[in-house]
């Protein structure tokens, strides 16, 4: 999470530098960061499901051997 924040803040800031930035921006960044996570893990979890649906319906006979 703390690399994904100092992305964030790097594409923000280009001339400024995370080690010197107040705690208070530092937090915020990790919010941004956090959220962003989330809804990345959110639409892969949507993304498996898709997958695990489309590969069933092409192939049925190796969906029931999964099960």
């Amino acid at each position: 999470m703390e690399l994904v924040a100092r992305a964030f803040y790097d594409a923000e800031y280009e001339d400024c530098l995370w080690d010197a930035e107040a705690e208070v921006i530092k937090q915020d960044f990790r919010e941004y960061a956090r959220n962003a996570i989330n809804l990345l893990n959110e639409d892969i979890g949507v993304l498996l499901m898709a997958l695990d649906q489309a590969t069933a319906e092409e192939n049925p006979s190796r969906a029931r051997a999964a099960a």
